[in-house]
């Protein structure tokens, strides 16, 4: 009897050791996440857990709770359960770290999807990083294969217990997992305290947590449900634009179809419009050079430091991420693959006999590049496997911009008769800066990292030249060819303190022009001129000459309405900014008929895909 009493009580010690030691683990866990949120402050996160936001970040640890045991439940161990556990922590802390560092925004589970992009993490996050990284994976790997296989001899009752708990866990991440239906208990209980901001996912995840935030993210619908939506209600809205495209395209006398080339350079913008960056000269010079005498100005990027599929997104479809839920991160990702059709300008010109190409001088998994490509319309794409140009420059890791042009080149000197749209996404001024050039023939001033300035600096400069050249040769071509060029975002290399000097606007400002190799095009007014990059097509339609669509025809009223807009950031047409959309009457029903076609596309009936609205109207 005393031996038993001494079994029970080892027992009662051991399991009371075991429940304390994985409290602890999960409130450490927790707490280690909104110390990697929150900049590393050790204030910030005791505030949030003890003193501001405790209902919230109990709620957190629950939902890590849940984690812990399913993957302790799924290896039949609590040590190697816990180990994969704090192996995925502390990789997604160190990633949301990263990723606020250098964008300014927080992880999102759809950037999960990234781990499999070895290369780019590789450069983005450090050798000795990526390799320690890589070396807890295959150790948490590793031990769940083995640990899984050695469950499968555990006694017949730890059987029933194993599998009870994992059946339950599963079930409770599976519910989880619905955190955006509005019936969802986890939600309601995050509800009675929380403040969403669908605005600011960085002040989610600060109001919030790392946890809520994340989760707020999770699957949800692209777009809300306009009250008005309805089949007569999308008619009569592409009833209204389509004709009123074709009592413009009756003035057009044009039939030709020249080539369109679209250049989105990688992190390409002006260093000399931020507050406080200085630079021995104006690594720009040739670029200026060019955009002065056309049509040319400032883009408004959704993002600072990234978001390059999205802006991307926005250029082709002509569908802003404005409207879109907060959740809505990355439609390559997220929403093209559920979709059957897309209308954009590669589907508009495919209609008219083109030759649709796309050009990455990078993997095709970046972004689901390649599904969302097919999902587009492009017939082809060619990447850093298939380009038939490959040189570099100095230690620069990606393939330079003067290489990707000479694709661009080759494809309209051997397209014949057919016209060609050509979409190219530029890889040589993507980060890190650091290391890619011994020298630099730019010195910049006060500043904290000089040498990721002076090397970004020399990388325009040579996309500048290279851009240059390109045109150049642009000229020479017997075809009619129009080229529009823009920069996606800002590079993540200026420090707070620079941040801080300018206002938030200035940090989401890059550059574009259009090009027209038998025409000169507008220049006036290219410095105030400020737009969004679902407006290029339509504009470049417009400026040239070219037949436009109904479709079109609402963005470029909206255009004269709304000149530029992102979430948080409103240009009116006297070019005031706001940081809420403020309309009259009248100009905000041209923005509901842009919101209820963007809906019918992404989230509705499709109903305007049964019309003519996305082609040529006559």
């Amino acid at each position: 009897m005393r031996t038993i009493k001494k079994l029970f009580k080892k027992r009662y010690i051991r399991c009371l050791c075991l429940f304390v030691g994985l409290i602890i683990m999960i409130l450490g866990s927790n707490l280690y996440l909104q110390y990697c949120q929150n900049d590393l402050s050790a204030s910030l996160m005791i505030n949030f857990a003890f003193y501001w936001h405790t209902e919230k970040f109990l709620l957190g640890c629950l939902v890590l709770a849940v984690f812990l045991l399913f993957l302790i439940s799924l290896t039949g161990q609590w040590g190697v359960g816990s180990f994969i556990y704090l192996v995925v922590i502390l990789l997604l802390g160190y990633a949301d770290y990263q990723k606020m560092t250098y964008r300014m925004e927080p992880i999102y589970p759809d950037d999960l999807k990234m781990i499999t992009e070895f290369s780019l993490l590789k450069e983005m996050v450090g050798t000795v990083p990526f390799v320690l990284a890589v070396f807890f994976l295959i150790l948490a790997l590793a031990g769940l294969l083995f640990s899984i296989y050695r469950s499968f001899f555990l006694p017949k009752k730890a059987q029933v217990i194993r599998m009870s708990a994992l059946l339950l866990t599963i079930g409770l991440l599976f519910y989880i997992g619905q955190f955006n239906n509005e019936n969802n208990l986890l939600r309601k209980a995050y509800n009675r305290t929380a403040l969403w901001i669908p605005y600011s996912q960085k002040m989610n995840y600060y109001n919030t947590g790392f946890i809520g935030g994340f989760l707020y993210n999770l699957k949800v619908e692209a777009m809300s449900e306009p009250a008005n939506y309805s089949k007569k209600t999308i008619q009569k809205i592409v009833a209204k634009y389509a004709a009123q495209a074709a009592t413009e395209n009756q003035t057009i006398a044009n039939e030709e179809t020249p080539n369109i080339i679209f250049v989105m350079s990688e992190s390409f913008s002006d260093p000399l419009n931020v507050e406080g960056v200085g630079l021995s000269s104006d690594p720009l010079t040739a670029y200026r050079e060019i955009a002065d005498q056309t049509y040319s100005g400032l883009m408004l990027s959704q993002n600072y430091g990234g978001g390059t599929a999205n802006i991307e997104f926005e250029a082709l479809t002509g569908f802003s991420m404005e409207p879109f839920n907060a959740q809505m991160t990355t439609p390559y990702t997220m929403l093209l693959p559920k979709l059957a059709q897309l209308p954009s300008i590669v589907s508009l010109l495919n209609a008219q006999g083109y030759q649709a190409t796309a050009i990455h001088p990078y993997n095709t998994s970046m972004y689901k590049r390649q599904d969302a490509y097919d999902k587009l319309g492009f017939s082809t794409f060619l990447s850093q496997d298939t380009m038939e140009h490959k040189s570099y420059i100095e230690d620069n890791p990606y393939i330079s911009d003067d290489a990707a042009y000479s694709e661009i080149i080759d494809l309209l000197k051997d397209g014949g008769e057919t016209p060609q749209f050509i979409h190219l996404v530029t890889m040589q001024t993507h980060m890190p800066y650091d290391e890619k050039y011994e020298d630099s023939d730019y010195t910049a001033t006060g500043l904290t990292d000089n040498l990721s300035i002076n090397n970004y600096a020399q990388d325009i400069a040579y996309s500048s030249e290279a851009l240059a050249d390109f045109l150049d040769e642009v000229d020479q071509l017997p075809q009619h060819t129009l080229v529009i060029f823009w920069g996606d975002h800002l590079p993540s290399i200026y420090s707070e303190s620079i941040q801080a000097e300018n206002d938030e606007l200035t940090m989401h400002e890059t550059n574009f022009l259009f090009y027209d190799n038998q025409q000169e095009l507008s220049s006036d007014g290219n410095q105030s001129r400020v737009t969004s990059p679902v407006y290029f097509a339509p504009t470049l339609f417009q400026t040239s000459g070219l037949k436009t669509t109904g479709f079109y025809q609402l963005l470029l009223q909206l255009q004269e309405k709304l000149p530029a807009f992102e979430k948080n950031f409103y240009l009116s047409n006297e070019g005031e900014w706001t940081q809420k959309l403020k309309l009259s009457e009248s100009d905000q029903q041209i923005y509901d008929d842009y919101q209820l076609i963007q809906y019918d596309i992404v989230s509705g009936e499709q109903y305007s895909l049964n019309t003519d609205f996305y082609e040529e109207s006559d």
